[in-house]
């Protein structure tokens, strides 16, 4: 990654260059709000490690971590989503499932002689980042791997009748009661050892229909499907049963951490239900993932939704504007038992690389991140995936940094969770330091902040509160005594600050506790 003076060089550069040929500034430029709360996402992808090499011991692992995650937050990215569980295997000590190669690049089920998730949760929680878990709960290996390949601790292994082959790959069929079970266990495990703010699903349920095969569970059917008269009403109930008792075993566990999933962009097509998308696409969520996405939001079983929206404002067959609005309409519609928080899965990975010639314009991506804020029902977006940001294709991760993620957000409450007010800190000190000024909160009196919000005003008053611009950092609780080092304040410069608590499902404290800095 280039550091942040590089990257305005660059952008510099790449205004000078693109003007001329795609109307610069015309979307980036457009008046639209500056929403305080924004969820600003960065999928970290471990599998076939796409975003993560293999082989690091703990020092080079720290030193990427440390790096990945710092640029991440100079460019105010507020989440990460870092993939957990790929294959039935962990990138964390787990009782339940083998160590995942893709860590060590050696064979699954070899200890790396440290814990990937703690160290990447330890980091983002220092960078006042979110940390949502990523698990596949159903794909058991990858095209090409063997079942061979896999520890002799793998659940695949311990329980070959629940395994089904389809294509090349192997999976954990989702009508059996007992996999399912298993499945909601490995999470139940994640959720009480780890700190993470959620658990986020992506769009692997069933498998992706492949031509000329059918998926093998008519025996299963037979077995479990009484009460259904066809087997895609048994398979899309298995589905929605998993993510509803997935949700409430979270829920027990700890209350404010979140279920959240990104499922494929289209849940069906008109031509196939009135109330679907004026799309074409090849494969839905409900008649081909059996993904009922629909239900979930009905049944409050998840506290977000991240439709992967990966096309363009020009591809006509699905098209982004479209989509869009079709999902605001779904959440707005059908959120009958909570509100569902609405994110954009975001493609990176077409910028510059794809046969849709909008995607040659670098104001492609940021135009649609300006299209969610006018929405008025989008509360933000991830991008798919790290590398890409790295990559930077057509300088549109610079559009970003300087135009669009150009101040901070926080992300977005879930107050059905967890609706309390939380006290604003008990007390906070100021002191100018040779990097800044240092901020030390200390609250122990007050057991409801899981984060606190420093804002910055010039001079001696307090300023807007509701104006994000204003924010210059967030950080997480650390027992009561939470420091913070403000490294943008000038020394010659007199500043107010005003802290807030903000509880575990992101309430916001009423009150801020001020100091003054002159």
């Amino acid at each position: 990654m280039r550091g942040k003076i590089a990257r305005k060089i660059w952008f510099v550069c790449l205004v000078v260059m693109m003007a001329a040929f795609f109307n610069y500034g015309r979307e980036a430029n457009a008046e639209t709000p500056k929403p305080k709360h924004e969820m600003r996402a960065a999928w970290i992808a471990t599998v076939k490690n796409i975003d993560m090499k293999a082989g690091m011991d703990k020092s080079a692992y720290t030193q990427w971590v440390e790096s990945t995650l710092k640029e991440l937050k100079e460019m105010n990215f507020n989440t990460v989503v870092f993939q957990v569980k790929s294959t039935e295997d962990a990138l964390y000590p787990s009782k339940l499932a083998p160590w995942s190669k893709y860590i060590t690049g050696k064979k699954q089920g070899t200890d790396p002689g440290y814990d990937p998730l703690q160290i990447m949760l330890d980091k983002a929680h220092e960078y006042g980042m979110e940390l949502h878990a990523w698990v596949n709960p159903y794909r058991v290996t990858m095209p090409g791997d063997k079942l061979s390949d896999l520890a002799s601790n793998n659940v695949a292994i311990k329980h070959p009748d629940w395994v089904v082959k389809y294509g090349s790959q192997y999976y954990l069929n989702p009508g059996i009661p007992a996999a399912k079970d298993y499945l909601i266990d490995t999470v139940k495990e994640l959720v009480k050892n780890y700190d993470i703010d959620a658990v986020h699903m992506d769009d692997y349920f069933y498998p992706y229909r492949i031509a000329g095969q059918v998926f093998p569970d008519q025996e299963t059917f037979k077995k479990y499907g009484d009460g259904f008269d066809n087997i895609d009403d048994w398979r899309r109930n298995n589905v929605s049963q998993l993510v509803r008792e997935m949700n409430g075993a979270i829920k027990k566990v700890k209350p404010w951490v979140q279920l959240g999933i990104s499922p494929f962009g289209v849940w069906r097509n008109i031509e196939d239900d009135p109330t679907g998308s004026d799309t074409q696409a090849g494969q839905t969520d409900y008649d081909d993932l059996f993904a009922d996405t629909r239900q979930w939001i009905k049944d409050g079983s998840i506290d977000y939704i991240t439709p992967q929206i990966y096309w363009s404002r020009e591809l006509e067959v699905a098209n982004y504007s479209v989509l869009l609005k079709w999902w605001s309409h779904e959440v707005t519609t059908y959120a009958n038992v909570h509100p569902v928080n609405l994110y954009i899965g975001l493609a990176d990975y077409k910028v510059g690389n794809n046969f849709d010639q909008a995607w040659y314009n670098p104001y492609e991506l940021p135009g649609q991140i300006l299209d969610n804020r006018a929405s008025g029902v989008a509360k933000g977006q991830m991008h798919f995936s790290l590398q890409q940001i790295e990559k930077n294709a057509l300088g549109y991760a610079d559009i970003l940094d300087n135009e669009i993620y150009n101040y901070q957000a926080l992300t977005p409450a879930t107050p059905w969770n967890g609706v309390a007010l939380p006290k604003k800190p008990h007390k906070v000190k100021a002191k100018r330091t040779g990097g800044g000024v240092e901020l030390s909160i200390k609250d122990k009196k007050h057991k409801d902040a899981r984060k606190y919000v420093i804002y910055r005003f010039d001079g001696k008053k307090e300023g807007d509160y509701n104006n994000p611009e204003n924010i210059v950092g967030v950080a997480y609780n650390k027992k009561g005594i939470t420091t913070f080092e403000d490294r943008g304040a000038k020394s010659d410069e007199d500043y107010t600050y005003g802290i807030t608590s903000v509880s575990p499902t992101g309430v916001e404290s009423k009150d801020a506790k001020k100091v003054k800095v002159d």
